[in-house]
C-alpha cells in the first residue's frame, strides 16, 4: 500500500507493464484509470537496482503512455516525495511538470496513516513534502 494525497492506495490495482531483460523481470510500472478515463495515475515505477541507468524506466513510461493514449487518456499524473531527486529528474525529462507541492503532507501521512515511513529518504534528505507532477499523454 502506498500513501499519497492523504489516503492509502493499492499500487497493484489497475494495469501495468513489466520490463524483462534476458528473461528476468527488471522493471514494473502500474497505473490506475480515474473515473471517466480522461486521466490516469502512475502509481508505481520500479527498476531493479542492477538494471538502472539503462533506459528501462524511460521505456516503461513510453509503453505506459502509449497504452494510455490508445485508451483515450489525456493526462497522466503521479506523486513523489521531496527527497526523490532521481525520480523527479526522470519525470521532468519525460515532460512531467510540477502541478502541486503539498508541504508537510508526508509528515501528516506518517502521523495518521503510515507511521513506518522513514524520516530520511534518498541521499539522506528528510522527507516532508509530496510533489505532484502531470503531463499530457502523447506529449513529449
Amino acid at each position: 500500500m502506498q500513501a499519497r494525497r492523504g489516503e492509502l492506495v493499492d499500487v497493484l490495482e489497475g494495469d501495468g507493464l513489466i520490463a524483462e531483460r534476458a528473461e528476468h523481470e527488471v522493471g514494473l510500472i502500474t497505473w490506475y484509470l480515474e473515473a471517466g478515463g480522461q486521466s490516469a495515475e502512475i502509481r508505481s515505477v520500479a527498476v531493479d537496482h542492477e538494471a538502472r541507468g539503462r533506459g528501462i524506466g524511460r521505456a516503461l513510461f513510453d509503453g505506459a503512455h502509449a497504452v494510455l493514449a490508445a485508451a483515450g487518456v489525456r493526462v497522466a499524473w503521479l506523486v513523489t516525495t521531496n527527497d526523490n531527486e532521481p525520480a523527479i529528474r526522470l519525470y521532468t525529462s519525460l515532460g512531467y511538470v510540477v502541478a502541486e507541492v503539498r508541504r508537510g503532507a508526508i509528515d501528516e501521512i506518517r502521523r495518521t496513516l503510515k507511521p513506518a515511513i522513514p524520516l530520511v529518504g534518498h541521499g539522506g534528505v528528510e522527507m516532508h513534502d509530496e510533489i505532484e507532477l502531470r503531463r499530457p499523454v502523447g506529449a513529449r
